[in-house]
């Protein structure tokens, strides 16, 4: 959520920041500006009325002292009547917050302004790619072959259990899936981030503290019994543990990584784009979050894409970097880059991994602050990444490395996996 004092500061600005992303009411910034306006009106009023009670209340207890009583019974009706205009003060005062707080949480996060225009992956940039792409022989099939040829997932048993989208992983396919998050924790934990793991559903407020509420309800799994929602990334769980916390400056940057389970009712359309394992309803992901000083999150991202690159180096992985454009953004980003790795069978790109600095905008929703060296609150700044996400570099794994009866894998998932390859 955007700070009031950032849309007072330069209205003009925040609106030209906003039309990056493609952002269609920038009304919307006039209004809630007028509300605050109102807000600030009603409050002085609030105050300066509950002032005059307080004052009259006390001169009440001395007149009664002094024995003059006529004084005093005028003194309580004038109380009285100040405490009746308190109500309607104080019923609007919490009608202007409450309207302020629900256009608020309508204005996306202003983006960086690193970053591109557009409006469309298209538009997005290239900031560096890297890797050799394999040269496969005629016989090479993609991933959702490879799987039935060497019974590693089960799609038509998994959607028997639950529905489409859930995959059941069996035998190798369930040890690779167990080797990836393994070594990816193992790479983070070096990387000096705190090993967590979090609940795998959340409160209302914990959704709408990383910003999947109001804005991504139809994509998460509801439970209304309990109105606890089933995590779509470990991000959520993760970034609320401070949650209306106020840490020490000497305690920035935090750095947490968590493996989880993710879910998230995407809608699934037909095709090669999101058939086998390129969109699946339930799936695996690491993920890495920092808390960090305000003038040092943009330093903490580019140390969050250099740790990402180096998993997909050692993953032997042809891969690019893209720097996201306005309009391919999610809502509450101020700058996003995205991983993808080159799928060999299918001959296109596969995102594994998002990494974003979000500024103030989680922690302003969450107030998960800091004392500056002058003693002063302040806001900190909170960043996330995928580190990775399993599903697509399954897929890309096993296209890759398809060598008819086996599938290599890379040298640095050998002393997890237990053997060079995946076998018949």
């Amino acid at each position: 959520m955007l700070q009031l004092q950032v849309l007072r500061q330069d209205t003009a600005a925040v609106k030209q920041r906003l039309a990056v992303k493609n952002f269609k009411e920038p009304g919307l910034v006039d209004e809630i500006i007028s509300l605050d306006d109102q807000r600030k009106k009603s409050q002085l009023e609030f105050d300066t009325t509950q002032s005059l009670v307080n004052s009259a209340s006390k001169e009440i207890g001395q007149l009664m002292a002094k024995g003059d009583k006529e004084a005093a019974e005028a003194k309580k009706a004038e109380v009285a009547a100040a405490k009746q205009k308190l109500q309607p003060i104080s019923e609007q005062l919490a009608r202007v917050e409450k309207e302020l707080q629900e256009k608020l949480v309508l204005l996306p996060n202003l983006p960086s302004p690193l970053v591109p225009p557009g409006n469309s992956p298209e538009d997005n940039e290239v900031v560096r790619e890297n890797g050799v792409k394999p040269v496969l022989g005629a016989d090479a099939v993609p991933h959702w072959d490879l799987i039935k040829t060497f019974d590693l997932v089960d799609f038509e048993t998994g959607a028997k259990i639950t529905g489409s989208g859930f995959p059941l992983y069996k035998g190798q396919g369930a040890r690779l899936q167990r080797t990836l998050v393994q070594y990816f924790l193992d790479q983070n934990i070096a990387a000096g981030y705190t090993e967590y793991l979090p609940p795998f559903m959340v409160n209302e407020a914990s959704a709408y503290g990383t910003g999947q509420l109001p804005d991504k309800e139809g994509q998460m799994y509801h439970m209304p019994a309990d109105n606890f929602y089933m995590i779509p990334t470990s991000e959520v769980p993760v970034t609320n543990i401070y949650r209306d916390t106020i840490l020490k400056q000497e305690q920035l940057p935090v750095k947490m990584t968590a493996y989880s389970p993710c879910f998230r009712r995407e809608a699934g359309s037909f095709g090669k784009d999101v058939r086998g394992l390129n969109r699946v309803h339930q799936f695996e992901k690491v993920e890495i979050v920092q808390l960090t000083h305000p003038d040092k999150s943009y330093e903490a991202l580019e140390e969050m894409v250099a740790h990402v690159e180096r998993l997909l180096q050692n993953l032997e992985l042809p891969y690019r970097i893209l720097r996201l454009c306005g309009g391919d953004m999610s809502f509450t980003s101020a700058l996003t880059y995205d991983f993808e790795v080159y799928s060999a069978a299918q001959e296109r790109w596969l995102e594994v991994s998002s990494t974003s600095n979000f500024e103030a905008y989680q922690t302003n929703r969450m107030k998960i602050r800091f004392k500056d060296e002058n003693g002063k609150t302040q806001l900190a700044h909170s960043l996330n990444g995928s580190s990775l996400a399993l599903p697509r570099i399954v897929a890309c794994l096993l296209e890759n490395n398809q060598q008819g009866d086996k599938i290599v894998l890379p040298k640095a998932l050998v002393p997890y996996f237990g053997k060079e390859a995946i076998t018949k």
